[in-house]
This record gives structure tokens, C-alpha cells and sequence, in this order.
């Protein structure tokens, strides 16, 4: 079960240098990748993930909706933010009480809550999202809406780390409130110039679904530039010809190519590459 910290919700330090490099990356298509890095000048984070989620008593409601995630990223391994999402949002999130405790708080109210993997309560949840992608702990910033929903700003210690020490959940409380604030900025952001310019929806990769290729290089950055146009093409439903007349290569090198990046991502067969980097129309 989560705790909620009882730690003060302090104001940040104007100088924090984590905190000047949120606002200087505001609205940019990197800044989950850059507000992530700068958070670990100040605590060992290797991913976040900021969504949105209706309690029990929203999701009641005739218009009831899904989490929706706004941002993710990882630092230093493969980004499986939102593979770990999507798989929250098929229905992990229906048995999730880990943010139970905040929604008894008064809309736009705060709270600091820290979870470790064992306290998951439900099986499946833990076993999907935190052991299967070597997630130690989540801390979490979390407010209440007024629609029922809770905004949720999650930073996770991954198991090649310590998890988080008294000194950086100090730090964490200090800067919590400017962080949250940056992050509702950028979201707000990224959705007006959405509305504004649909066709500058291809530099928003935070808030849109991955391409096959960046599903790729976030699994596995090593793969070789001809690794990934040999990969995108097969997620396509090319044969080797195809892919070898419309690459310049012969159908052997193809093969080569397709055999090392398998070796990579730890697959064998091609309907595993289709089963986890294929994309839904």
C-alpha cells in the first residue's frame, strides 16, 4: 500500500538547477526526456510517467474513461514507460488502490506518496509493471481533481538502484510543487498547439502513440540504423524481397540484418516482433 510522506510541501529554492531546466524545456517535444535527466541532478530516477486517473467513484459515472497518460520517459534503460502503461490501462487500473488515500483530499490538495514494489497489492499489477520491468519503487506528487480524477507525477528507482534515500525525498518535497506546476504547463501547452496546428502533431511524441521505429529504439537503443529500416519493414508486412529491392541490399544481408536485431531484442520469430512493437491502427 502507498504512504503518504510526512514531509512539508516546502517552496522550492529559486536556483534549484533541476527546476530551471523544467521551465527552460517547457513546450519543447523532448521534455520528458530533459525534465527527466534534470530530476536526477536531484534524485535517482531511470523513468517517470505522469498520468491521469478516475477513482471508483468517477468511474462510475455513464461517461466513465480510462487513465490517460500525458508524459514518460527512462533514463539510462530501455523505455518501456508505455508499454508498462498500456498495460495499466487494459485493466490493472480497475484494482489499483495505491492512490486510495488521496482522494479524500479536498481538489488541488497535494500529497507526497512512496510505494515500494512488495507493497503493490494486487498480484498481477505488481508482477506486469514492477517485476517484469525491474521497477524497485515508485514516489509519487499526486493532486486531487475536481472531476474525481487524481493527477499523478510518478518518478521510479529501478532495480540497479539503491531506491530512494531520506536526502532525496527531502529534496523531492522542496521542489514537488514547481515540478507538478512545469508539468501541467507542458501538457497545457502541448494541447493548445495541437488544437492550434493538427499538422505539427509529429513533433509531440510525449503525448502521441510511438512509431513502430521509436518503439524499436526505445527497446533497444544498439540497433544499428539498417536493423531498424529492415525491422519497420517486416512490422509493415514485407517480404525479405521487398525489403531488400526497396533498401538496395540483397536478400542474405536482409536476413543478416533481421538476425541481429532479433539477437538484440532477445526475439526469435517475426510474430514476436509484430506482437510487441506493431502498432494498432
Amino acid at each position: 500500500m502507498s504512504r503518504i510522506l510526512e514531509l512539508p510541501i516546502r517552496p522550492a529554492q529559486a536556483s534549484t538547477p533541476s527546476l530551471v531546466g523544467l521551465v527552460d524545456a517547457l513546450g519543447d517535444a523532448a521534455f520528458a526526456e530533459v525534465a527527466l535527466a534534470r530530476l536526477n541532478e536531484s534524485l535517482r530516477a531511470a523513468s517517470w510517467s505522469v498520468y491521469q486517473v478516475w477513482q471508483p467513484g468517477a468511474r462510475q459515472q455513464a461517461d466513465a474513461r480510462q487513465p490517460v497518460l500525458h508524459l514518460s520517459a527512462s533514463l539510462g534503460v530501455p523505455d518501456t514507460t508505455r508499454d508498462c502503461f498500456e498495460a495499466y490501462r487494459q485493466g490493472l487500473y480497475r484494482n489499483d488502490t495505491s492512490f486510495d488515500v488521496v482522494s479524500q483530499q479536498r481538489a488541488g490538495q497535494m500529497a507526497l506518496m512512496r510505494m515500494g514494489a512488495d507493497e503493490v497489492n494486487n498480484a498481477a499489477h505488481r508482477e506486469a509493471i514492477y517485476r517484469r520491468h525491474g521497477v524497485r519503487e515508485r514516489l509519487s506528487a499526486v493532486q486531487q481533481e475536481a472531476d474525481g480524477s487524481l493527477f499523478a507525477v510518478n518518478l521510479y528507482a529501478h532495480v540497479h538502484q539503491p531506491g530512494f534515500e531520506a536526502g532525496e525525498l527531502e529534496r523531492f518535497a522542496d521542489m514537488a510543487a514547481v515540478v507538478v506546476a512545469c508539468v501541467r504547463r507542458h501538457v497545457a501547452l502541448s494541447a493548445r498547439l495541437l488544437a492550434l496546428q493538427p499538422e505539427t502533431a509529429a513533433l509531440l511524441p510525449t503525448v502521441l502513440p510511438l512509431t513502430p521505429r521509436e518503439r524499436l529504439q526505445r527497446a533497444c537503443a544498439e540497433l544499428t540504423p539498417r536493423e531498424l529500416d529492415v525491422c519497420e519493414r517486416l512490422l509493415r508486412g514485407w517480404s525479405f524481397d521487398g525489403v531488400a529491392a526497396d533498401l538496395g541490399l540483397s536478400v542474405p544481408t536482409v536476413k543478416t540484418y533481421r538476425t541481429r536485431a532479433f539477437d538484440r531484442l532477445g526475439i526469435h520469430f517475426r510474430n514476436e516482433l509484430f506482437a510487441r512493437f506493431a502498432v494498432a491502427a
